[in-house]
């Protein structure tokens, strides 16, 4: 104080300190750096499914046949746009494209994730990198299985003076939806353990939660499944339901 009495005393003005930001700790990005790193990520998953997709694009006519013979009969599909056939196969190649390519997404949001993890955490997490890829293939799997099952169910519907005149449209957006619906389902065990594993979640209220996870998968198969068969509500609740169950086995044997 007295050296700043004096200073004013004498017209000198003080000098005023620059305000020091104490600097981050190490390894410790800013705001600007997560953003920047998420941008970096995001635009290497849209390049991979760019990739893809122009591989599914260049196969799109066996795609086409090969998802076109779920359909009873031998009856085309029709299109009443000008340009639906190339939207139709476009679309098609997109979700090609957003299959093949899920190993690089997965691996991306796992690259994004990881720093913030401890090193336990890590370990623990990794494995189920491609167990997700597996899960989210199994659920395009059962999708297709049971997809001339739907199929067939909704055309029997047909009578003489209701005759079907499927549009590929419809019908390919019926299709892309389901096998989205299904494989994207498949994740949720890996939701579950990873709630697990930061004690959101335990093996015990996960138990006594059975019932209401019960009428709860129910409910959603009914509601995701594209179609209104019997079939696809019932297959992908009772997958949903043995994940549920196996989902309790493994987080109980983590110890939690």
């Amino acid at each position: 104080m007295a050296d700043t009495d004096v200073l004013r005393d004498t017209g000198t003005p003080a000098r005023i300190e620059p305000e020091v930001t104490p600097p981050s700790a190490p390894g410790e990005m800013s705001l600007v750096d997560h953003l920047v790193e998420l941008r970096n990520r995001l635009i290497k998953v849209v390049i991979a499914i760019a990739v893809c997709s122009i591989v599914g694009f260049i196969f799109g006519d066996p795609i086409v046949g090969f998802l076109k013979a779920a359909i009873p009969g031998d009856k085309p599909l029709y299109f009443t746009g000008l340009g639906d056939a190339f939207v139709i196969k476009l679309k098609i190649a997109i979700v090609v494209g957003v299959i093949i390519s899920m190993p690089v997404l997965l691996f991306q949001i796992w690259r994004f994730v990881a720093p913030g993890l401890t090193s336990d955490e890590r370990r623990v997490v990794r494995p189920w990198l491609p167990l997700a890829f597996v899960f989210f293939a199994i659920g395009t799997s059962i999708a297709y299985v049971i997809l001339p099952f739907a199929a067939g169910f909704l055309v029997s519907f047909s009578t003489n003076d209701l005759q079907p005149l499927i549009t590929a449209g419809e019908y390919f957006n019926f299709v892309t939806a389901m096998f989205l619906a299904f494989g994207l389902i498949m994740e949720f065990p890996i939701l579950l353990y990873g709630l697990s594993r930061v004690g959101i979640v335990t093996s015990q209220r996960l138990t006594a939660a059975r019932r209401p996870a019960i009428l709860g998968i129910a409910i959603f198969a009914t509601a995701i499944t594209p179609g209104g068969d019997l079939v696809s509500p019932t297959v992908l609740g009772l997958t949903m339901y043995v994940l549920f169950e196996g989902t309790i086995f493994f987080i109980r044997r983590s110890g939690k």
